[in-house]
């Protein structure tokens, strides 16, 4: 008979580090997107653009994604606690929302870092994201990135009973071409017009007028106290009419580019393609943007918190 001596083993406790270094881990991050995948590439980005960086995504899919009030608030408590004042780097993208709340954003943003506040694009800020990168004292871009027009729009429900988004601005425009037919007596049918400005509330077009004016007077005031400080009002408005007047970009959607920012005066850096900070910003993008497509209506980040909505 053999005897076979066994050597005792002793048995190691798995310690946080081990668990998340297993491939479990790993794979169950990919596979969710955990935040702690895009933490590491905040941290990068950080270190390259020396600033205190906070992402802020939302989705494309939904209209309760859009930008709201408490967006502010949310980004508040996270600067709050983490940055007492200096450079802070917005990494945004978004579909746009609400106006006032994107002038609050900017506020915060401002207050919290002294007047050093950035705006940095890797896709898409259209709307009222793009009057939050008004209210940037500079906006990093690559050259495909975009902005766009910020023109209010409104919901209406077509002849089908669907509903469609369109341009404030072309809503009112056409209440106002069929008031100027009625009043010049050049419609040859007066029963057909009258038929089709009963469709229309006149107090939803003031309302309307008063939403393209609101919009109006945040992009100005943005600018006229941020990157064009030096320039008068009147200025200002004629140096980005094509961000104001829909004409010039014909869709609420169409892209506005880094060249045709700058054209406009604003004030643009713009990001080399396949640069190494490029590739980061694009894995961030990549990552962030897949959450938001398929887990979440927004994600506000930074590298120590990671909120979900």
């Amino acid at each position: 008979m053999v005897k076979v001596h066994k050597k005792r083993m002793k048995r190691r406790a798995a310690t946080p580090s081990m668990i998340a270094d297993s491939p479990w881990a790993r794979i169950s991050q990919e596979v969710a997107q955990g935040w702690e995948l895009r933490r590491q590439l905040i941290q990068k980005i950080e270190e390259r653009l020396r600033g205190k960086v906070i992402v802020y995504f939302t989705s494309f899919a939904t209209e309760e994604a859009m930008i709201a009030d408490n967006d502010a608030e949310m980004i508040e408590n996270i600067l709050s606690v983490e940055h007492s004042t200096g450079r802070i780097i917005l990494i945004l993208n978004s579909a746009g929302g609400s106006g006032l709340a994107a002038e609050r954003i900017v506020n915060v943003c401002r207050a919290y870092s002294g007047g050093q506040f950035e705006v940095l694009v890797p896709h898409s800020a259209k709307s009222a994201a793009t009057l939050i990168c008004f209210g940037a004292s500079r906006i990093h871009m690559s050259h495909t990135a975009e902005l766009g027009p910020v023109d209010p729009q409104l919901k209406y429900v077509n002849d089908a009973g669907r509903e469609e988004w369109i341009s404030a601005q072309e809503y009112v425009k056409s209440y106002e071409r069929l008031m100027e037919k009625a009043i010049s007596g050049e419609a040859k049918r007066l029963e057909t017009l009258v038929q089709q400005l009963a469709r229309y509330d006149a107090r939803h077009i003031e309302q309307l007028r008063s939403a393209q004016a609101l919009s109006e007077s945040i992009s100005i005031k943005l600018l006229k106290s941020g990157m064009m400080f030096r320039l008068s009002e009147d200025r200002i408005r004629e140096r980005i009419s094509p961000f104001l007047i829909q004409e010039q970009t014909m869709s609420h959607g169409r892209m506005i580019t880094t060249v045709e920012a700058m054209k406009c005066g604003v004030k643009v850096k713009e990001i080399e393609l396949r640069s190494v900070l490029w590739n980061l910003i694009w894995e961030l993008f990549i990552r962030a943007n897949w959450v938001v497509s398929t887990h979440s209506r927004k994600i506000l980040e930074s590298t120590a918190t990671a909120l979900r909505v």
